[in-house]
């Protein structure tokens, strides 16, 4: 997959694009947001194709419920 935070995206298509953790459309554009944390040692993403998805995830980062 091409690194969809990538500020060209001149080579993600929907296909090869990361998918919403919300509603599961394409994570595309300028609408796109990411969320980001660090559980165990490993990176853990979640994408999100708008604000909107992004405000509705209930989020499942352990420092959210603190």
């Amino acid at each position: 997959m091409v690194d969809p935070t990538s500020d060209l995206e001149e080579d993600v298509d929907e296909e090869s694009a990361p998918r919403c953790a919300t509603c599961g459309e394409p994570a595309l554009g300028v609408g796109r947001r990411t969320v980001t944390w660090v559980d165990g040692g490993d990176a853990v993403h979640r994408h999100f194709c708008s604000q909107r998805c992004r405000d509705e995830w209930p989020d499942e980062r352990p420092s959210a419920g603190s």
